[in-house]
C-alpha cells in the first residue's frame, strides 16, 4: 500500500509538469472538468461515548458510555516516511472532476481510537465471576486495572470510503484576479465506506489480539477550504463528521469472541496535494 501511494503521487506530479507545456485557452484554473487530484495529510479526531458489547462462549456483556480519544503524534517526519507512514493519523484521497464543480473520489481516513483507560464504566450482562468484588463492584467495572480490558483501534480506525463533492471558486471575495497564481475554493461533500480496523485488544486475560478485519461501515459529510498555488499545488483544510457502526470487531484469536459498537466522530484534516488535467 505504501509503495502504491508513492507511485501514484510521483505519477501525478509528472503529469502536472507535462501539462505546463500544453497550450491552454484562458486561465488553467477557470475549469475543472477532466482534472484529477490527489492529497496526503493528517487529522485529529473526537468521538462520542459508546456502548461496547462483548460476547463469547462463556460471557455476554456490555460496557456502557465508554469514552475514547485519538492518538496524535504532532508534526512529525513519519508523515512522509514510507516505512512509518501508518504511525501518524493520516488521510489519503484520489479524485476526479466529472464537471467543473463536482468530483468523485476514493480514500482512506486513517484515524486512531483509544479507549480511555483511566475510567470506570457501568457493566451489564454475564461475565466470569472471578471479576466480582475485584475490578467489578455494584455493576461498575474499573478499567484502570488493565487485567480486565484494553481496547484500541490504533493501526488504525481505517475508514475506507468514496466521496461525492462540490467545489466553488470564491477567489473574488478576496479580490484575487489571477487564479492561476492563487485560487481559493470552498468544498463540501458526502461519503460512505467500510471500516477496516486493526483492533488491539486484551480481554479478560486472553492473549492480545491485533489484526485487520472488515468490522462495519461508516457515513460522513464534510466542508473545507482549498487554497491552490500556481495552478497545480494546494493545501486543504476540512471538517468532517460522521457515523461509524462496527458489528463485527475481532477481539481474540477465538472466532466465537467478538465485539460491536457504534458512535459519531468529528475529524479535523489538513492535507497537501496536487491537481492536474488528464
Amino acid at each position: 500500500m505504501r509503495k502504491l501511494f508513492i507511485t501514484i503521487i510521483l505519477l501525478c506530479f509528472s503529469i502536472g509538469f507535462s501539462q505546463d507545456n500544453k497550450p491552454t485557452s484562458g486561465k488553467y484554473t477557470a475549469h475543472n472538468k477532466g482534472k484529477m487530484y490527489i492529497y496526503w495529510g493528517g487529522n485529529r479526531d473526537s468521538y462520542t461515548n459508546s456502548d461496547i458489547h462483548f460476547k463469547g462462549s462463556n460471557y455476554d456483556f456490555t460496557l456502557h458510555d465508554v469514552a475514547a480519544v485519538d492518538r496524535p503524534v504532532g508534526w512529525h517526519v513519519d508523515y512522509i516516511n514510507p516505512a512509518k507512514m501508518t504511525i501518524p493519523q493520516t488521510n489519503f484521497r484520489l479524485g476526479y472532476f466529472i464537471n467543473d464543480h463536482y468530483n468523485i473520489s476514493i480514500g482512506v481516513d486513517h484515524m486512531k481510537y483509544v479507549m480511555v483507560q483511566s475510567q470506570s464504566a457501568r457493566i451489564t450482562g454475564n461475565y466470569p465471576n472471578i471479576y466480582n468484588s475485584t475490578v467489578i463492584n455494584n455493576g461498575v467495572v474499573d478499567l484502570t486495572n488493565e487485567s480486565f480490558l484494553t481496547f484500541e483501534h490504533t493501526d488504525g480506525l481505517n475508514y475506507v470510503n468514496s466521496e461525492f463533492s462540490r467545489v466553488d471558486d470564491i477567489s473574488k471575495i478576496f479580490k484575487i484576479n489571477d487564479t492561476d497564481k492563487i485560487q481559493i475554493s470552498l468544498t463540501e461533500g458526502v461519503g460512505a465506506g467500510i471500516l477496516y480496523p486493526k483492533t488491539n485488544v486484551m480481554l479478560m486475560g486472553k492473549e492480545r489480539h491485533d489484526d485487520f478485519n472488515v468490522a462495519g461501515f461508516g457515513v460522513s459529510a464534510k466542508a473545507g477550504l482549498n487554497i491552490t498555488f500556481f495552478k497545480h499545488y494546494f493545501i486543504q483544510g476540512e471538517l468532517k463528521g460522521g457515523y461509524i457502526n462496527m458489528p463485527n470487531i475481532k477481539t481474540t484469536f477465538d472466532n466465537s469472541d467478538s465485539a460491536s459498537q457504534h458512535f459519531m466522530f468529528f475529524e479535523r484534516v489538513i492535507a497537501f496535494g496536487g491537481i492536474f488535467q488528464l
